[in-house]
């Protein structure tokens, strides 16, 4: 048997065989203890202990203690998910054979045989046993019936402006910039936001999940849960796109099919915020190194939030602001041009009156918001087979053409306001959801009037 330790050194009928472990390809860099299960089978099928035949219709994964215990690993879910979707029948009908606390996680892709075990003693007995009953037994995954349950809408007092321009942003998947003084409850609006979007399908449960298997693991207490990534302002570019020198998903990449909240978005990096430029528009990430590239998915769908100005006042009803105009051009000048015009929405949030905050909340609950987003985005599905932010150049002339009256008012906007091409495609996009929500086949000029009032940019771009 093998000794505690994985030395690697085998003793057979008393004598001891110094074995050396070769892992091929050698370039394809090698992490992790998750390779500790395989190397073991594959040293005792070589000393003969156990036969080497059957281990082809398994595919193994799992770390070593020094008792033989088999400890959970990272990716799990990912490995599952990889293999069942690459096409190769033949890999597709293997058995996993990995460590007891990842056999829920793995068992969440559908026709996949999943056989945990919880030492290496047990994983031999399987090969090594006549008797089925002392074989490893199938896993059968408990299904998930719980709803997500997300904070409630409702409980944001008044911002009836900015509710209706999350229900626009999460009808579409738009993304949006909020704008207004401390306190006015645009971090409540966002982490509610994912409380009013159209359920997650299994497909989008199951690549979300993949990716988070990556890093800290993956809970089924969280199946179909859109994640809500919130990174504090001092986080660098390789924590948002992700990086390394064995490449691991970012925030933008852990945000997959969910959220990224970016609070207090000038106190950003400049340069780690430009790095969002690319995957906003194309929904994935390449990290190149010398060695390797790594692809990440990346369809997150982005909200972020900033002060006016320095001192946060500007524009507030009772709070007096002490910034001059060069602070607050400067200020708001951390935001890139670009990378403003890639947000599709940007609102402002006002300040609520005292008599305002002292009410009970009374506003519209999320679930009676999510019914109408889960309409538009099936119109959606229907019409063009993807959500209108995701629209291009030739689709959005097919789908987005406003009628006269409504190209006319688009057109005087545009040379006002001193638009970019995409600025003006992402305003037909959203004029283009606003109808969904109403039910309207035709884009109108009061559906561009609408979506232009969501294109306050901070400055001319």
């Amino acid at each position: 048997m093998i000794t505690a330790g994985l030395g690697y050194i085998v003793q057979c009928n008393h004598t001891t065989l110094v074995n050396t472990v070769n892992l091929a390809p050698a370039d394809l860099p090698k992490e992790s203890g998750r390779f500790d299960l395989p190397i073991a089978l594959g040293i005792l099928a070589a000393s003969q202990q156990m036969p080497a035949d059957t281990l082809e219709r398994y595919e193994f994964a799992g770390e070593l203690s020094l008792s033989g215990e088999l400890r959970p690993i990272r990716g799990a879910l990912a490995m599952t998910y990889a293999m069942h979707h690459r096409g190769d029948q033949n890999r597709q009908q293997r058995a996993f054979i990995l460590p007891r606390m990842n056999a829920d996680e793995a068992a969440l892709v559908a026709d996949v045989t999943i056989l945990p075990a919880d030492s290496l003693l047990q994983v031999c007995a399987h090969f090594a046993a006549h008797d089925p009953d002392a074989r490893l037994q199938r896993h059968v995954a408990t299904p998930v019936t719980a709803l997500p349950d997300y904070p409630d809408l409702a409980e944001v007092k008044g911002q009836a402006q900015a509710k209706r321009a999350l229900e626009v942003a999460a009808a579409g998947g738009h993304s949006v910039l909020m704008v207004g003084p401390p306190g006015t409850g645009k971090s409540m609006l966002a982490k509610r936001f994912a409380g009013i979007l159209r359920p997650m399908t299994d497909e989008e449960a199951l690549e979300s999940a993949a990716v988070q298997s990556l890093t800290s693991g993956f809970s089924s207490a969280r199946w179909k849960l859109r994640p809500f990534r919130a990174p504090h302002h001092t986080a660098s570019g390789v924590a948002l796109v992700g990086g390394g020198g064995t490449p691991r998903p970012g925030e933008i990449s852990l945000a997959h099919h969910g959220l990224l909240f970016l609070d207090e978005l000038p106190e950003f990096h400049r340069s780690v915020l430009e790095v969002l430029r690319e995957p906003l528009e194309s929904g994935h990430i390449t990290i190149s190194r010398a060695a390797r590239q790594a692809d990440f998915p990346a369809q997150f769908q982005l909200i972020a939030a900033m002060n006016p100005c320095p001192c946060g006042y500007l524009g507030h009803t009772s709070n007096r602001c002490r910034c001059t105009p060069d602070l607050i051009a400067r200020y708001q000048g951390k935001i890139s041009g670009p990378l403003l015009d890639r947000i599709d929405m940007q609102i402002q949030v006002g300040a609520l009156p005292h008599e305002d905050l002292l009410k009970q909340a009374d506003g519209e609950s999320s679930a009676g918001i999510a019914m109408r987003v889960a309409h538009a985005a099936a119109t959606q599905l229907a019409r063009q087979g993807k959500p209108n932010h995701a629209l291009t150049g030739n689709e959005i002339e097919l789908h987005c053409q406003p009628d006269n009256s409504g190209e006319q008012l688009l057109r005087t906007a545009m040379s006002r306001l001193n638009w970019s091409a995409r600025a003006y495609h992402r305003v037909l996009k959203v004029a283009r959801t606003i109808a969904d929500l109403g039910n309207e086949s035709t884009i109108s000029k009061p559906h561009v009037a609408e979506a232009i009032q969501y294109r306050r940019a901070l400055r001319e771009q």
